[in-house]
Order: structure tokens, then C-alpha cells, then sequence
């Protein structure tokens, strides 16, 4: 699960970064960095409630 996270999170970084280099797609670096967010934060969500269990 750990992997999925940081691969997803590595792709939403690289699809920002492209969305910021090239101007027409400036959208795409937001969508990239609110995908960003929100992998890590379900990523933590799930880790913290999969440890959790008794």
C-alpha cells in the first residue's frame, strides 16, 4: 500500500510540473498539486486506521 502511495504521489509531483513548465497548461499543475494533497492525506488516513486494528 506504502509503494502505491508514493508512486501515485511521485505521478501527481511530475504531472504538476509539467502542468507549471508549460503555460497553456496551467490547470494541470493545480490539478496536479491538489492530487498531490490528497494521496498524501488518505495515504495517512489509511496507514494510521490499518495499525489501529487490533
Amino acid at each position: 500500500m506504502l509503494i502505491l502511495v508514493i508512486v501515485l504521489v511521485v505521478l501527481w509531483i511530475i504531472l504538476a510540473i509539467v502542468g507549471f513548465a508549460i503555460k497553456g497548461l496551467l490547470w494541470l499543475g493545480i490539478i496536479g498539486i491538489v492530487l498531490v494533497l490528497a494521496t498524501i492525506v488518505i495515504g495517512a488516513i489509511r496507514r494510521n486506521s490499518s495499525t489501529r486494528k487490533p
